[in-house]
């Protein structure tokens, strides 16, 4: 065969390229190294990469929104307050025993509250944010001078259920298990008691004129206490009062009102002046309300009134916050959240009710439109406590992941 026969073979076939051979080209050998340089991975590894992808996924969730985190405490954050004269100093008390007095602006421990038995669960700063309390479960109640960091009072009562200033003196309430009311003049100790039924004294609030108290109890009872004279004006039960537990309370600004939750699944409005309920409240969440399990469920956590417009708010633990004229007492919004609402607190001077959440998350909601403005992540745990403090700009939380977030709260209106 002769080569035109040869090329006549290739005829219909495309020649992409001619190499030729030389001594520079590799090599089986050679290849085989090359080959060798190479990472086969086994195919049973294929969802490596996405792994990876939701682990960067999981860290972008993890995100956290704060300015600040306090980090003192060794255990869970039950409880936090501002200091109301100037809004820079906030009190933490935790699982640890203790409660810190630090400065918003950078965290600086001012007072370290020692010496109690227990988790302390309440810590607020007296009116003029010269004193501040710290209680603890057992019942340990101490009073320190901020300024001094002494320790000035101390008592032991009850289990303590809450505790409270008075709002224009340095006299001291707490609510105890045992259903008394005790009231303490500061340093003196000068003392009085207000007492009831053998239930808890669950949540307390004195009211703005200074002169009267409110307290709600374990069996359904609200009581208006004469804070002077040591007898109740009002006493609200049985038809008029709730079905369980009260969980929370609070007053309007002229203290003209108050409104109550419940673990009955009920806010109930009440005209301090007449001690009678002028209203009745209830979200069902969807859930029926026929068992002891399924009231709870539904349990009335916080309640507020609006300052700025005719509105209350009523969070329940099911996750739904319910925003009420109060003017005709219809539902206008539902505010619906993945979690428990544990506490809700109303802007100072707008209609921008904020929630803390089992989810770990902080959340602002316009109650014009029902509408979530903005939402806050940081925790990786419950948020157990918040406060804002009156400019709205910033909030400070309490977490069982055993710290306190500061959050700057940005609105494009302000």
């Amino acid at each position: 065969m002769d080569g035109t026969e040869e090329i006549e073979l290739h005829g219909d076939e495309e020649i992409i390229e001619v190499i030729d051979l030389n001594d520079q080209e590799p090599g089986p050998d050679d290849l085989a190294d090359d080959l060798g340089d190479v990472d086969f991975e086994d195919p049973g590894n294929a969802d490596d990469e996405g792994w990876e992808t939701e682990d960067e996924m999981e860290a972008e969730a993890e995100q956290d929104d704060s300015e600040f985190t306090f980090s003192r405490h060794n255990g869970s954050v039950f409880c936090v307050s501002l200091d109301p004269a100037t809004n820079s100093m906030a009190v933490t008390g935790g699982e640890d025993d203790k409660a810190f007095v630090w400065r918003l602006s950078d965290g600086e421990v001012l007072l370290e509250c020692t010496g109690h038995k227990d988790s302390v669960t309440c810590a607020v700063f007296s009116h003029d944010s010269s004193l501040v309390a710290s209680g603890d479960m057992s019942g340990m109640i101490k009073v320190w001078k901020v300024e001094t960091k002494e320790e000035i009072w101390s008592f032991e009562v009850g289990d303590l259920e809450w505790l409270e200033w008075h709002p224009c003196a340095p006299v001291l309430l707490a609510g105890t298990d045992d259903g008394n009311v005790w009231m303490w003049k500061i340093p003196s100790g000068d003392c009085k008691t207000f007492q009831s039924s053998a239930c808890q004294a669950t949540s307390g609030k004195v009211l703005p004129d200074g002169k009267r108290a409110v307290v709600g109890y374990e069996d359904g009872t609200v009581r208006v206490w004469d804070l002077k004279q040591g007898n109740a004006i009002h006493v609200i039960k049985g038809q008029d009062g709730h079905k369980g537990a009260l969980t929370c309370l609070a007053c309007n600004k002229d203290g003209s009102l108050v409104l109550t939750g419940s673990v009955d699944g009920c806010a109930k409005l009440i005209n301090t002046a007449t001690g009678k309920v002028i209203g009745s409240f209830s979200a069902d969440g969807g859930k029926a309300k026929g068992s002891k399990d399924d009231e709870e469920t539904n349990s009335v956590e916080s309640v507020g009134f609006c300052n700025t417009l005719p509105l209350i708010a009523v969070a329940y633990l099911e996750g739904t916050l319910a925003i009420y004229d109060l003017s005709t007492q219809v539902l206008r919004h539902k505010c619906q959240h993945e979690a428990g609402i544990v506490h809700l607190q109303w802007e100072e001077s707008s209609s921008v009710v904020s929630t803390c959440c089992l989810d770990g998350a902080l959340r602002l909601w316009d109650a014009r439109s029902g509408n979530m403005v903005s939402e806050y992540h940081g925790h990786t745990a419950e948020i157990l406590d918040f406060t804002i403090n009156r400019e709205a700009s910033v909030a400070v939380t309490a977490s069982g992941d055993g710290q306190a977030k500061l959050f700057c709260l940005q609105r494009p209106d302000r």
